[in-house]
């Protein structure tokens, strides 16, 4: 069994956490998967990927409903994301919707709480919201996600917007895109950049273009697909996994170290972008 010290990474207000952690996109939807996702869950814990990311949205709360069943008896073990829908981003709204998934959740608190996505309300409301909700003790931290380099520079011109901790996008082998300007962004305000479907949804584990270094490593290459992206400077991966072998792979891929021969490889089967993209997601 791999050792349960995993990487960390510091939030910009001090929090250190795992680099890698647990997804939970398209948990919740269904009854008779409930306790293997459970268990899947506690067990990415026992194995150090403290970290859970959640959201409003997955499963129509049903997602939020598992993470609280997991992490019962062990909250203050984890460290818990969740997002809140871009149609509840006014500030009353936003006041309502964490109040629901903290009663999902079973928890007093959320430890980072995102907007989803940006849409029609004013950033400068949301931020109000959020800071309002870090004041009654709701939740610790806010960031966002789906975020362009656009949407940042927008973010950091409002009130308290320099407060955000963290972007979540979309970003794996092919899905380089934010290398060009948002990731440099981020890493120059040491804004961690949390990489959702870094595995592209379980696509990459049949790619052959990543047989060979996979082979090198006696690994499958989802692992080395996630490797790479937890090899990058200021990102952090949060791979889901429903089945406790899948969960081990994830960790396990914490521990490969791919060699300078074995990124030059993958730069030329999955180039890096040369020009400003738009931001993808999903």
């Amino acid at each position: 069994m791999p050792s349960t010290t995993i990487r960390t990474m510091r939030l910009p207000a001090g929090d250190d956490v795992p680099v890698l952690g647990q997804g939970t996109w398209g948990m919740g939807e269904r009854s008779a998967h409930r306790i293997a996702e459970v268990a899947a869950l506690r067990l990415g814990v026992d194995l150090g990927m403290t970290l859970i990311d959640t959201a409003e949205m997955y499963g129509d709360g049903g997602a939020e409903e598992v993470v609280g069943e997991a992490i019962s008896g062990r909250r203050d073990a984890v460290f818990i994301v969740s997002k809140v829908l871009p149609s509840h981003a006014s500030r009353r709204g936003v006041a309502a919707a964490c109040e629901e998934s903290l009663r999902r959740l079973r928890t007093d608190r959320i430890d980072l709480y995102l907007l989803h996505w940006r849409l029609g309300t004013p950033l400068a409301e949301t931020v109000a919201g959020f800071e309002a909700l870090k004041g009654a003790g709701k939740i610790r931290h806010w960031g966002v996600s789906n975020f362009d380099t656009a949407d940042m520079i927008d973010l950091a011109g409002v009130a308290d917007g320099r407060n955000a901790q963290t972007n979540q996008v979309l970003y794996n082998l092919t899905r380089r895109g934010i290398e060009y300007d948002l990731l440099p962004w981020c890493r120059d305000r040491a804004i961690p950049v949390m990489a959702y479907s870094p595995v592209e949804q379980g696509a990459l584990a049949d790619d052959e273009r990543l047989a060979k270094v996979a082979d090198r490593h006696g690994a499958s290459r989802s692992q080395i697909a996630l490797a790479w992206v937890l090899r990058q400077d200021g990102v952090i991966a949060i791979p889901k996994a429903s089945r406790a072998d899948h969960v081990r792979d994830n960790r396990a891929a914490h521990d490969i170290r791919l060699t300078p021969a074995d990124l030059q490889e993958l730069d030329r089967a999955f180039r890096p972008p040369t020009a400003k993209q738009p931001l993808e997601m999903l």
